[in-house]
């Protein structure tokens, strides 16, 4: 039985905000610090680079239009997973040329947004030769499997022989070939191998990615993804852009004295931009025990799956945080558990281990008690089971100033099945 030794604290929330959280917003709730936001924009603003840099916000961690708009002012441009995520920044007033589309399915219509200035980077065969066929004489950009991937888990591993994402490297040829048959000119080159992914394999697909870009003479921009690994846990540690990323300016001087080409970069940061900036707020639902000698006290939720699916996921570690009502330093290890009727609404799985519970040393608790789970700003609102056992989706918030403002509203009940139509009349 694994156990957690690193006992957490509030990163941005005071008691006293969670309290009014969780009692006038209602609970669970997703609390933003827009100075954490601004933090890690500047900071992916201030990446290494030779020729240039476009920072693209993978929006897919944390679309909420507040967080769009916020980025949107400071310079950021978009990366976008899919036709609807470009509408969706649109109507948060974001310009199409700012919106670059890396995609699983090449949506009919796309090339609609095309003519509006939408950026599309082509990830199979077929995609390029759909854009080919729509898009004919336009410029387009080719999203490569450069054969090597890094993730924290093999489900955040996106590059190499076992993911289905870009381009095969070895089909580069193949590729370019379909786009000259249709008269567009490759101006891009995207790669990504992962989330999570381990800094030295990263700066080895640099110099993989840049390769590609000699295939291709038109080619002015080299799009590296993002991956940065955040340091969510005390324990972890994560990237360091200026230092772990400072060999992507090098790489890049070195292409350009070669071959008299200087390369503009873009970047997708979207976990290092938005993980850190974000807190879920819920309550202590229950604390029971099973046994006393093989058994365990759980601390079950009115949040989970629902709203953090990482950790039932992946086995992801989020540090987690009992704000209790009457004041204690006694602390008591729990397994924490969510409010799902499902077995796997784990909040504290083993590392890695999303099937094996864990322990976590935590202050005491009791029902009605405030618990915050932290470092939910990536992919915990967007990437939720949100609705199942019909529990509606969760209300979001940001502090600015010291002061809450609602930035999504709680769903209402009714909401979940108004879509639902009922079958004709006698079909029962």
């Amino acid at each position: 039985m694994a156990k957690e030794d690193t006992f957490e604290t509030l990163r941005f929330l005071t008691p006293e905000l969670c309290f009014e959280i969780a009692d006038k917003v209602g609970s669970p709730c997703y609390a933003y610090d827009l100075n954490s936001l601004k933090k890690y924009a500047n900071d992916t603003l201030a990446f290494p680079n030779a020729y240039g840099l476009t920072v693209r916000y993978a929006m897919k961690s944390s679309p909420n239009a507040a967080i769009l708009k916020l980025f949107d002012k400071m310079g950021l441009h978009f990366d976008c997973s899919s036709v609807f995520e470009i509408k969706r920044a649109m109507a948060a007033g974001v310009a199409p040329e700012k919106c670059s589309l890396s995609s699983q399915e090449l949506t009919d219509g796309f090339e609609e947004l095309v003519a509006k200035g939408v950026k599309i980077n082509c990830c199979s065969l077929l995609q390029v030769e759909k854009f080919a066929a729509k898009c004919p004489g336009k410029e387009m950009g080719l999203r490569f499997n450069p054969g090597v991937g890094s993730g924290g888990t093999g489900k955040t591993n996106v590059g190499g022989p076992s993911s289905s994402f870009g381009i095969w490297y070895e089909w580069a040829d193949k590729a370019a070939e379909i786009a000259k048959a249709g008269g567009c000119t490759v101006v891009r080159i995207h790669t990504h191998i992962g989330s999570g992914s381990d800094p030295a394999v990263w700066r080895k697909t640099t110099g993989m990615s840049i390769a590609l870009c000699e295939k291709f003479p038109d080619v002015t921009t080299l799009n590296l993804g993002g991956g940065y690994k955040v340091a969510r846990m005390k324990t972890d540690k994560g990237t360091n852009l200026q230092t772990d990323c400072a060999v992507v300016k090098d790489v890049f001087e070195e292409f350009a004295a070669k071959f008299n080409r200087k390369l503009h970069l873009e970047i997708e940061p979207g976990t290092y931009l938005s993980a850190n900036t974000c807190s879920l707020v819920c309550l202590v639902h229950d604390v029971v025990q099973t046994g006393t000698s093989e058994g365990h006290t759980f601390i079950k939720l009115n949040a989970g799956m629902t709203d953090v699916l990482r950790p039932s996921l992946y086995g992801a570690q989020h540090p987690q945080v009992v704000v209790p009502r009457t004041p204690t330093e006694e602390k008591a290890s729990y397994v924490v558990c969510g409010h799902c009727c499902e077995s796997g609404d784990l909040l504290t799985p083993a590392p890695g281990e999303p099937e094996t519970i864990a322990e976590r040393t935590l202050t005491k608790a009791a029902p009605g008690d405030v618990y915050v789970v932290e470092a939910c700003g990536a992919y915990c609102s967007s990437m939720s089971t949100k609705n199942y056992n019909s529990f509606p989706e969760a209300p979001e918030v940001m502090i600015v100033d010291g002061k809450v403002h609602i930035i999504r509203k709680p769903q209402i009940l009714e909401d979940i099945w108004k879509n639902e139509v009922d079958l004709p009349a006698g079909a029962f």
